[in-house]
């Protein structure tokens, strides 16, 4: 064979080698690229790894300044995009505050709040509980009353098929008075509650609650399937001042001691940047951490600002929320 026709021969293999692997080159990154692309839209249709609820308390302007009904908040949390409902005992003083909490009042609300939830096709996940005296108060006989009081709570969330109550632990400001005391009352109560199939669970709230290690620390010792915490992202100022916060925790840190002994969360908001995040809580951090202690129950919405609007606020909340999500491995 001529050294001609073989120098020809192999420059066509040749050719045709470099041609083949071109294509497998852009055929191999065609493919890399449908994945990235298909991994991008999984992650955008991807269902987070929690249900969200709305805490009523996001609009207590609405009913305390605006004259909005209360019994309004499943059609308003609906409307929203949420499923779940987070009610707060003090937002109801036509029905319940200013009738005493009577049995009947009790009833009424139990009722009404019941209707309204299966009109809209909503769930009652939990009910706040404020103003019915101190659980880690020094005086026996008192903090004993202020268990007491809770009791219709307990059985009104048991009719409105929540898990929950949320209660706080205020009271003493010596650790060592408040540590007893808030074991004691939450051993009463989570006793009581325990029959009903509701949990007795405490948010950070100020004052020593606000210790991320020492609220832990009652929660091991109560040692209670029934009693745990509801960890705010952003309830974790010790000590305030007239200028702000004096002595602050620090809330990741907190979020993470807490979520063992969580059966609820709440994410708090107060302020937004123009890329829609909190200016002061990192969202995807927060729900790593939430993720990453097995949660996948309701988070809850609770924004507090007064830059927007309490609907606006709760809607770039439950945007943030998700969007976060998104971030989380």
């Amino acid at each position: 064979m001529k050294k001609s026709h073989i120098f020809r021969t192999g420059a066509l293999l040749i050719l045709i080698v470099s041609i083949f692997m071109d294509i497998s080159c852009k055929e191999v990154k065609k493919e890399d690229s449908q994945n990235m692309e298909s991994a991008q839209m999984k992650a955008e249709t991807m269902e987070p790894f929690f249900e969200l609820s709305l805490a009523q308390w996001s609009i207590h302007n609405m009913i305390r300044n605006d004259s909005v009904d209360p019994y309004t908040f499943a059609e308003k949390a609906k409307g929203w995009g949420f499923t779940g409902l987070e009610y707060v005992s003090q937002l109801y003083p036509p029905d319940l505050e200013n009738n005493e909490y009577s049995a009947e009042a009790m009833n009424a609300f139990v009722e009404k709040s019941n209707a309204e939830a299966k009109k809209h096709g909503m769930r009652n996940v939990l009910i706040m509980i404020d103003r019915q005296g101190n659980l880690a108060v020094s005086d026996a006989a008192e903090r004993k009353a202020a268990v007491e009081r809770h009791f219709k709570w307990v059985d009104a969330a048991a009719k409105m098929g929540c898990h929950s109550i949320r209660v706080n632990l205020a009271g003493s400001e010596e650790p060592e008075e408040w540590m007893a005391n808030s074991i004691d009352g939450l051993s009463q109560l989570a006793t009581y509650a325990k029959d009903k199939n509701i949990n007795v669970i405490v948010e950070n709230h100020g004052g020593l609650s606000s210790n991320g290690a020492m609220l832990a620390e009652v929660m091991t010792k109560v040692n209670m399937d029934n009693c745990g915490t509801l960890p705010d992202f952003g309830n974790f100022c010790i000590v305030r001042s007239e200028t702000g916060c004096a002595e602050a925790y620090d809330k990741y840190m907190g979020v993470k001691e807490l979520m063992e002994h969580a059966k609820a969360v709440s994410a708090k908001s107060h302020d937004f940047d123009e890329d829609g995040n909190e200016t002061e809580i990192d969202y995807a951090r927060m729900l790593q951490i939430v993720k990453d202690a097995g949660y996948s129950s309701f988070i809850g919405v609770e924004y507090e600002g007064n830059v927007l609007s309490e609907e606006e606020g709760i809607i770039a909340t439950r945007d943030l929320l998700l969007n976060a999500a998104k971030k989380v491995k």
